[in-house]
């Protein structure tokens, strides 16, 4: 039931991500991507990190995606206007894309010959202690950087909005 649950919520997370990609409106593109992030913590549940998927849909599905959206109205973004693809773009991207596929995972088989399987419930650090001790030790540095890149985000998209409406 583990596996099927899997492939499911992956082959969701996977339509969604290329969704993101796909679409030309942005407020779409952000709804695709709290499906990507709503399938990401079904995948952390199936794993056994409880706590994981929580913060997933909280900060990520839930802070970060309204941050995302209140930025897109923010700056009053409307649909992409689309051009005319090149016939090269168009006769060789889905080949180029499968190769680069094969290639990734021939790279990946070779890098990692030997990894263990997953055992889905066999997680047991992805408790609030765990990911507490963790991200105020290891990973402070980058969890602050990443702060303060947001925040630069958001002072850019005033910025840009406050000019237009000039």
């Amino acid at each position: 039931m583990d596996v099927i649950l899997f492939l499911i919520f992956a082959a969701i997370a996977l339509v969604c991500g290329i969704n993101v990609v796909v679409q030309s409106h942005p407020i779409s593109s952000a709804i695709s991507l709290v499906g990507v992030m709503g399938s990401l913590a079904v995948l952390y549940l199936l794993l056994g990190a409880e706590f994981l998927a929580a913060a997933q849909v909280i900060v990520y599905a839930g802070a970060v995606m309204v941050l995302f959206i209140f930025v897109i109205m923010l700056l009053n973004a409307g649909g992409e206007i689309r051009h005319g693809r090149s016939i090269m773009a168009q006769v060789l991207g889905i080949p180029l894309l499968f190769a680069f596929l094969g290639l990734m995972a021939f790279f990946v088989q070779r890098l990692f010959p030997s990894a263990d399987l997953v055992h889905f419930g066999a997680f047991r650090h992805g408790g609030a202690q765990d990911v507490g001790r963790a991200l105020f030790t290891r990973f402070l540095l980058p969890f602050e950087v990443v702060s303060v890149l947001i925040l630069i985000a958001i002072l850019g998209a005033v910025v840009l909005a406050r000019k237009e409406l000039e």
